[in-house]
């Protein structure tokens, strides 16, 4: 059944402010999925303050035209879900989990990231950056180690005048 016009116009602004509140939208495939499985993203994604809505392609196009997305759309040929937030990778790094249980009927297939659209498989590499906790870990480690060498090295010297 064709949506009427005032509905379209509707749909086009629901777009278009999701998309002007969002920092990243993460384009995914879901045919297949139960409605429990369904009901457990959402729920996981709304932890996150994260959105998960089924869009027509040919509105979510026009809606991406009025806000002004740079580049070239990825293609979808089956139905189109869109994962969006405020922020930038908790969009893309839900998904990825999400889809690694759920490999059969659901995968991300490219999405929204700083403005432009990019590929799936930039979307994957976004998903896979470790949270910030783990990355400043990372960093006091990478910070520590040539101080400790320095320390080990300081002693041994040391040693060495000591006796």
């Amino acid at each position: 059944m064709a949506l009427l016009r005032a509905k379209k116009a509707e749909l086009i602004a629901k777009y278009t402010d999701a998309l002007k509140g969002a920092k990243s939208a993460v384009y995914v495939k879901f045919k297949g999925l139960s409605v429990a499985d369904t009901s457990k993203l959402r729920s996981n994604l709304f932890n996150e303050n994260t959105h998960y809505t089924v869009v027509k392609k040919t509105l979510w196009k026009r809606a991406t035209d009025a806000v002004g997305i740079k580049g070239d759309a990825p293609t979808t040929g089956e139905e189109l879900a869109v994962v969006y937030g405020k922020d930038l990778l908790i969009p893309a790094r839900v998904s990825y989990e999400f889809s690694k249980d759920h490999k059969e009927s659901f995968a991300i297939l490219g999405g929204i990231f700083d403005g432009a659209f990019k590929d799936a498989s930039y979307m994957l590499s976004i998903a896979t950056i470790p949270p910030r906790d783990v990355l400043l870990s990372q960093l006091a480690y990478l910070l520590k180690s040539p101080m400790t060498r320095l320390a080990v090295g300081l002693s041994e010297v040391a040693k060495t005048k000591t006796q």
